[in-house]
Parts: structure tokens; sequence; C-alpha cells
């Protein structure tokens, strides 16, 4: 049964979610760029929670999913809101993020900005600053001109769209220019045929992270989705291995 939660004061919508109830700390999956909560991974996730007894929560980001609101009005900032939100209202003390793709953005925002609700990070392939790397200077002038770019997109039969709201929101909120100020454990996983996120990108990200509990997992022929049965136990050992650390 999916589950809704009230948006905040600051006009935000209201957000679908389905929590597992369990042992903490809760863990809370983090959907990319126009995905939502019922992908391959945050579902093979939830299962190995029930298995476990585990606390577990996926929901869907305003405007994406079974969520209220027009994904086309979203920002990333809104979005890292709306996991604020949801750490506080549903998971039960500080959460280990999984964050996939832009989901992993989200994730270290959170963890930098609000720590007290974050006890440690699993990133997915993690792209934080990719309004910077991942589009061309064409696409940022066509976003710039036009306030809305599309693209086609390789899961599905409908283009991605990107706003220039949203690209401004990420631009702003860039972390990739000094040292990261998160001293939680994380574990990183990346593949290596990964065409949408570099996996330099994400050595130099385990670089950048101030904690010294920080490991990457390079898995060599997975691709940015890693939602392979191997792939995803990568990340299930990996959320084990964090858990182990608190």
């Amino acid at each position: 049964m999916i589950d809704t939660v009230a948006a905040p004061p600051a006009a935000r919508p209201a957000l679908a979610y389905h929590l597992t109830e369990g042992t903490g700390p809760t863990i809370v999956f983090l959907p990319g760029y126009a995905s939502d909560m019922t992908g391959t991974k945050a579902l093979a996730l939830e299962a190995w929670a029930k298995a476990e007894g585990r606390a577990f929560l996926r929901f869907d980001y305003g405007g994406c999913g079974q969520s209220e609101g027009a994904f086309e009005d979203q920002t990333l900032a809104g979005w890292r809101d709306d996991v604020v939100s949801m750490l506080e209202q549903l998971a039960k003390g500080p959460a280990v993020l999984v964050g996939s793709s832009m989901g992993g953005w989200l994730m270290l925002l959170v963890a930098r900005d609000r720590p007290a609700l974050v006890a440690g990070l699993v990133g997915i392939a993690p792209a934080p600053d990719f309004t910077d790397w991942g589009f061309t200077t064409d696409e940022k002038l066509v976003m710039l001109s036009a306030g809305r770019l599309e693209r086609a997109s390789p899961y599905g039969p409908e283009p991605t769209v990107y706003t220039n709201a949203f690209w401004a929101s990420g631009e702003a909120n860039r972390l990739m220019f000094g040292q990261i100020a998160i001293d939680v454990p994380v574990r990183l996983v990346q593949g290596q045929r990964d065409k949408d996120v570099p996996w330099a990108r994400t050595a130099r990200l385990a670089e950048l992270l101030r904690s010294a509990d920080v490991q990457t997992i390079l898995i060599k022929d997975g691709d940015h989705r890693l939602s392979r049965d191997a792939d995803i136990a990568a990340v299930i050992r990996a959320v084990e291995d964090v858990i182990a650390r608190l």
C-alpha cells in the first residue's frame, strides 16, 4: 500500500511513499533523475530489508511517480527538501541513505547540511554536480534560451526533460569544488562501463569526502543502471558494511 505525507510549510507537493517497519537505522532509497520508487534497485533493497527485519523507506520526489506536483516545476533544491521532510517525518533517528545517480547528489547535500539526520551513505553511480559536466555548452544554451531541453531516453519511449530552473538549482548546489564536510561511513558503488557518470568522477568524490571511512567499489563491466543481480548484491553488501560500522 502506498501512503502520502503532507507537504512541509514551504508548499512542496504531497509525497507518495512506502515504509517498511523494522529495526533501525531506517534505510532510505533516493531515486535518480526522472525515476521513481518502483525501480529494480528500490524494490530489491526493500525485499532484502523485509527479509532482514530492517526498516526501509522508498518514496517519490515531488512531481515524480505517484507524488503530487508537475515534474517540470521541480528543482534540485526542492527535491533535497523532500528528502529532509521524509527523514524528519518518517525515519526514526539518523538514516542510512542509498542514493542512485542524482539521488547520490541529494544524499550528499542532506548529509552535509543536516548531519543529525544521516548515519551513513551508499552511493550507486552517484552524480553530484552533473548540471556542470553532464551537458554540452549547446544544451546549456538551449535550456537558457528555451527554458527546457529534451533528450531521448535510453530507458523508455518518452524523452527526458530538463528545465532551466532545475539546471540553475543544480549549479547553485555544486559540491565538488573542495572538501565535502561529511563524516559518516560512505560506500560508493560504480560501474566502469557507465556512460553517464565517468567512474573517475566517483573516485574523485571519494577523495573530496572528509570522512576517513570511505570505500569505492568498482564493477568493471557495470553500466549506469547497476540493476543486475550481481550489481544489487554488491549494493546490499555495501549497505550491510555501512550498518556494521555504526
